[in-house]
């Protein structure tokens, strides 16, 4: 990306973090007071965002036939519709630490909020498959650069708090996931069996997430003397601190090759592989249980169970994760859970329908105890911007393929066995890769150039 002139340089400040800017705050006339209240306002602005993250994708699973019907696709096309997700994701995703060194990671969240609204009020009334498609892609954006961003904002404003608000995030994300899942059938029928009506409904929550992000776009990009890496410990998300050392901003950190670490490599295959069975999940599950002789809404409330589950576990995963030196346990335990979810769908789909729902929800875990190692395999914020973008996009780009394959299979087959046989082959390596991504290691020690 373009750099600053060199004038700027001056004026590009690192922002006080952790306790040290308690203290910087301290001793400023209302200082403490301006700090509580920007804390404040940033955690609403991470609940909220976290809400829109998934509601895009689990609408549509809930609505996935009835759009199906509605635009004449056939069953490999929904697989491409359901493998957009971690497409733009990869592309996307990778774009959020330069876009966040231009422009400040709150304004480019900021504005990935507002791509979601559009994108999602945008997409049902396109016209045909191919608008539909293009209206899905800009609001998967705006996930996308929002995904990446959101735990390098925690690790650079909550220092000491990793865990903790990683937990918070990751349980507002489920929410929002389940919310969507639960509620999308009901409201439809209500507001008189529109699909349309149904998907479009959710700009509403993407465009009051907008809101706490707008007093956090004044955050400047850093300036050509601080390297490009440099950003994860230069860069804020909100208003910059006027106290802070221009000479600081210049120290150029180490640059780092995330792909000489083999624990950033774990990582993101990790992510990949838990990605591609989440998305399968959001994007399947209820037609499996349809196909099954569930009744729709009923089929809508069963995701939903799976992605509430990972409301309380969401919050209890991250803390549980920062106390242990090794989080491979975690790791095959949430496996363990997802293997008989899967067992289960092959057996017994309608008869034990909850049961399989619950146990997919924990599997489905996997993904705050990702974003929580992400976190906890880097020492410094450019560490975890770095890692972040490299796990999450290399991650979506291995999971692309598996919800194409799972509505070929499905189509071709004429049945649930061979796509349910590939959801459980897949979380063999899942949980070995998860294993070496657990070690006590940073990419600061294997990936310095």
């Amino acid at each position: 990306m373009m750099g600053l002139m060199a004038s700027e340089e001056t004026r590009t400040m690192t922002p006080p973090t952790g306790r040290s800017a308690a203290a910087h705050d301290a001793g400023k006339p209302g200082g403490a007071a301006t700090r509580a209240w920007t804390m404040r306002l940033l955690v609403l602005g991470i609940v909220l965002s976290a809400l829109n993250l998934r509601p895009a994708i689990t609408s549509l699973g809930a609505l996935l036939e009835e759009v199906r019907d509605g635009l004449g696709m056939s069953g490999s096309v929904a697989g491409l519709l359901t493998s957009v997700p971690p497409l733009c994701f990869a592309v996307f995703g990778v774009m959020a630490p330069r876009l966040a060194r231009r422009f400040g990671a709150g304004a480019v969240v900021c504005a990935g909020m507002a791509a979601i609204a559009t994108g999602l009020l945008v997409r049902p009334y396109a016209g045909g498959t191919a608008g539909f498609l293009a209206g899905s892609a800009l609001a998967l954006m705006g996930i996308a650069v929002s995904n990446v961003l959101m735990p390098v904002i925690v690790k650079h404003w909550f220092p000491d708090r990793v865990g903790s608000m990683t937990g918070l995030y990751s349980m507002a994300l489920a929410l929002g996931t389940a919310l969507a899942a639960a509620v999308t059938v009901p409201l439809t029928d209500t507001l008189g069996g529109s699909w349309q009506t149904g998907l479009a409904l959710w700009a509403g929550l993407a465009v009051a997430a907008v809101l706490p992000w707008l007093p956090f776009v004044r955050g400047r990009a850093t300036p050509p003397g601080a390297g490009e890496e440099a950003a994860g410990e230069t860069q804020t998300p909100g208003p910059v601190s006027p106290s802070a050392s221009a000479e600081h901003a210049r120290v150029e950190a180490p640059r780092l090759r995330m792909t000489r670490s083999r624990t950033a490599w774990a990582l993101a295959v990790f992510f990949g592989l838990q990605a591609t069975a989440a998305y399968i999940t959001m994007g399947w599950m209820a037609q499996i249980f349809r196909d099954a002789g569930v009744p729709a809404g009923t089929a809508g409330l069963l995701l939903a169970v799976t992605m509430v589950m990972g409301v309380p576990l969401a919050f209890v995963i991250p803390r549980l994760a920062t106390r242990l030196p090794h989080q491979g346990p975690i790791v095959l335990a949430l496996g363990v859970c997802g293997l008989a979810g899967y067992a289960g769908l092959y057996l017994a789909p309608a008869a034990g329908a909850w049961a399989w729902a619950v146990l997919l929800g924990v599997a489905n875990c996997a993904f705050p105890l990702a974003l929580t190692m992400v976190g906890m395999r880097a020492r410094t914020g450019q560490g975890v911007a770095r890692l972040s973008a490299f796990a999450q996009s290399t991650g979506y780009l291995i999971s692309i393929p598996g919800p194409l394959l799972v509505g070929v299979l499905y189509q071709h087959s004429g049945g649930w066995g061979l796509p349910i046989a590939l959801m459980s082959a897949l979380m063999i390596p899942q949980m070995v890769v998860g294993f070496l991504a657990g070690r006590d290691r940073t990419v600061e020690d294997e990936a310095a150039r």
